[in-house]
């Protein structure tokens, strides 16, 4: 029966996504687009294939056969260095199916890219003392669309990769990959130490075939993941540790992701969680909290203050094209998107994590739940942003850092299913990128 159930979930999540689709379209020849070309998705329709394509398929196939074998065998410190490569190797052939110049190295040069800025930047305390004041639109020095929408945190990370040599969109978009990779070792890692480690080895393949890797390669959203998700599994070293190096050490990843992106503020559902589940007092919290007021405090003394961005960000955002898509189409259409980033088989894993929440009867003793928790603070953030309104399209690369916890609940699924999981989420990736040319 639980079967059944697993694929009556992937089923209703798959429905949504086609009537999300069909409504798009409708919406279109009824003269009322939705503004997003192969919508939910942010995407063109054209069928290709590319370089990366036999060693995309390659990886599906390897990791679906020995992948849950591996993860149980593996030492931890060899099981992470190879959920790492094979996750760079994942996400590098997903990219690499649309070639190299529009796979990777063009994806971050482009008009409304941070990297259209970057040669702008010479006076770097004088671009975060004047950040906010070209934020708006319809100016001559207003931000491009990808800097204005964002705190200066992100446009900061690729001047600094410019400054030691690394200038360009080739390297741009291999530090994303390379960050990005981080969720294969980081996330398993958070709930090996709140949980235990048959949920963690048992998520670990499901990291590495993320099928939101298709939006890691190469987007900034996908530094913004590897960054938080590290700061997520510093902070839960330390909860459990007791170490306030390491509480302070995730704090400051943590708010350093308020500056890379504002609705990463809502990291702090899961942040709390793992405070939470292992057991951190006020005092060791303080800890995590220090950490996230020095990024403010250094922020601030160099002139950027955060909520002046936040309010102005809000006013750009609704003069731009996000004043035409309909909240009341986005508003669920949104959520259709995440059973192609977060995969299928995200739905079976809510599902159950719900069911194992409801048994819960012992509130002190939360590891054995912490999968099903972590996924649940996930899903949480994920709302959160759906019903403020300013996630309207694109979510499948604005919401990786949220639905990478999704699959921390992985070890919910059955053994003798996770094979045909993790081939559902192989497969749902190379569709995407061998249908669509992703806009990200």
């Amino acid at each position: 029966m639980r079967r059944h159930a697993d694929l009556a979930a992937a089923g209703l999540a798959l429905a949504l996504f086609a009537v999300a689709s069909i409504t798009g379209a409708l919406l279109y020849l009824a003269g009322r687009p939705v503004y997003a070309s192969a919508a939910p998705l942010f995407a063109h329709w054209l069928p290709h294939v590319g370089p990366g394509t036999p060693l995309a398929a390659g990886i599906v196939v390897a990791v679906c056969v020995y992948g849950p074998r591996v993860a149980a065998g593996l030492s931890w410190r060899w099981l992470s260095v190879a959920a790492y490569l094979t996750a760079v190797a994942w996400t590098m052939s997903l990219a690499l199916i649309d070639g190299w110049q529009r796979g990777i190295a063009g994806r971050l040069t482009t008009e409304h890219e941070y990297l259209h800025e970057v040669p702008g930047i010479t006076d770097v305390p004088a671009t975060l003392a004047g950040f906010t004041g070209r934020i708006l639109d319809f100016q001559p020095d207003s931000w491009t669309t990808h800097v204005s929408g964002h705190p200066p945190g992100a446009l900061l990370f690729f001047v600094a990769l410019d400054r030691i040599g690394l200038g360009g969109g080739g390297w741009a978009g291999l530090a994303c990959v390379l960050a990005g990779a981080v969720i294969a070792v980081a996330v398993p890692r958070t709930v090996r130490v709140l949980g235990t480690d048959a949920d963690a080895r048992a998520a670990v393949p499901f990291l590495v075939l993320f099928p939101g890797a298709v939006w890691v390669g190469a987007s900034a959203d996908g530094l913004f993941a590897g960054v938080t998700a590290t700061g997520v599994a510093l902070l839960a070293s330390g909860a459990v540790r007791r170490s306030p190096i390491r509480l302070l050490g995730g704090g400051m990843l943590l708010g350093l992701g308020c500056y890379l992106s504002y609705g990463l503020v809502l990291m702090g559902a899961v942040a709390l969680m793992v405070l939470v589940i292992g057991r951190s007092g006020p005092l060791l919290a303080g800890w995590a909290v220090a950490g996230a007021a020095a990024v403010v405090a250094a922020f601030t003394a160099a002139g950027f203050w955060w909520f002046t961005g936040y309010t102005l960000v809000i006013e750009r955002y609704y003069q731009g094209i996000a004043t035409d898509r309909a909240y009341a189409y986005w508003v669920w259409a949104n959520l259709a998107v995440l059973v192609v980033s977060a995969g299928p088989a995200a739905a079976p894993v809510i599902r159950r994590a719900a069911g194992r929440l409801w048994t819960l009867r012992r509130p002190f003793d939360l590891g054995p739940y912490a999968g099903a928790l972590l996924a649940a603070s996930g899903l949480a953030a994920i709302v959160a942003a759906d019903l403020s309104g300013y996630s309207k399209a694109e979510t499948e690369r604005i919401w990786l850092p949220f639905a990478v916890w999704l699959l921390a609940g992985a070890g919910l699924l059955p053994p003798e299913r996770r094979r045909f999981w993790l081939a559902a989420q192989g497969l749902i990736a190379l569709l995407v990128n061998h249908l669509l040319l992703t806009n990200w």
